[in-house]
């Protein structure tokens, strides 16, 4: 069984990875967690459809800013049609920490971001 927070999550929360802001990102949104006050933006730089770099920034708690930084990683390389079909299970696999379902929403905070934003940019 995992542990509530793995080593994973710790380093990615304690040495986050990608954190910052880029200039003129093609891909930008900010989702806001109104039950507890997290708030998660993530940012993205393409290079045709592929994400060439991916940012976040935000304040949250540690689940949602490991998520943040693992998702960054993640999405790295990837083409933005793929990614509109992200799972969710991938994302928290990817922690591997038992996320109680309390916390899933901090969770997949950053993957919401994602997600409307590349919604945002296919309506451009």
């Amino acid at each position: 069984m995992p542990a509530l927070y793995s080593n994973t999550l710790l380093d990615h929360f304690r040495h986050p990875r990608n954190y910052g802001s880029l200039d003129v990102p093609d891909i930008s949104n900010e989702q806001f967690n109104p039950l507890c006050g997290d708030r998660i933006r993530i940012e993205l730089k393409l290079n045709e459809s592929i994400v060439n770099e991916a940012r976040f920034k935000g304040d949250g708690c540690a689940i949602s800013t490991a998520a943040a930084s693992l998702l960054t990683e993640l999405i790295l390389g990837e083409d933005i049609a793929q990614l509109a079909n992200f799972p969710d299970t991938r994302l928290i696999s990817a922690l591997q920490s038992e996320i109680q379902p309390a916390r899933l929403q901090c969770a997949l905070l950053p993957l919401q971001a994602l997600r409307e934003g590349l919604r945002n940019y296919g309506k451009s």
